[in-house]
């Protein structure tokens, strides 16, 4: 029997923050987000944190330090509690080793103690996160062409993927 890392899960604390930054600057990762710099790397961040007084974003932690986490953008005008938009960064030191499927995991048992019954993802063509999300049952239901253009003049697509995650349909 493969070893798993053992993983633990706890609320998004405010002191993980600068992680975040640190992590979506880590080298490649911004192709997969529409950040472009450390300013709207700091802007995005700063808007996660409303959604930790929500209490809708977790921290993965391995042997007690942060090495992933998730954030449920919980909508609470009620004819849209039922869907929500979701990210997730790892620390590149511990990609691959399943800590973006245990979060998603973890972030699917928050959505549904919430109430929501759809979570969704946008996700650029080329970041290999696509995977995973097939892999956990996510069915692209869209493509923005041509929606991010990065320096260099290069374009990405937009694709939109979702999943029901309650009963209904």
């Amino acid at each position: 029997m493969g070893s798993k890392p053992l993983v633990t899960f706890r609320p998004t604390d405010e002191k993980d923050l600068p992680r975040f930054v640190e992590w979506l600057l880590q080298p490649g990762v911004l192709v997969g987000f529409p950040m472009m710099d450390r300013r709207e790397v700091e802007d995005a961040v700063r808007l996660w944190k409303e959604y930790i007084a929500k209490g809708v974003s977790i921290t993965a932690l391995y042997k007690k330090e942060p090495v992933g986490a998730a954030n449920l953008y919980f909508q609470e005008v009620k004819k849209l509690s039922h869907q929500a938009l979701f990210v997730i960064i790892v620390d590149e030191k511990h990609r691959g080793k399943g800590i973006g499927t245990l979060l998603l995991k973890e972030l699917t048992k928050l959505a549904l103690k919430r109430g929501v019954e759809i979570i969704h993802l946008e996700v650029y063509e080329k970041n290999p996160a696509v995977r995973l999300y097939e892999r956990m049952g996510f069915k692209a239901y869209g493509k923005h062409p041509h929606y991010l253009k990065d320096i260099q003049g290069n374009y990405y697509d937009k694709i939109l993927m979702e999943k029901t995650i309650s009963g209904r349909t």
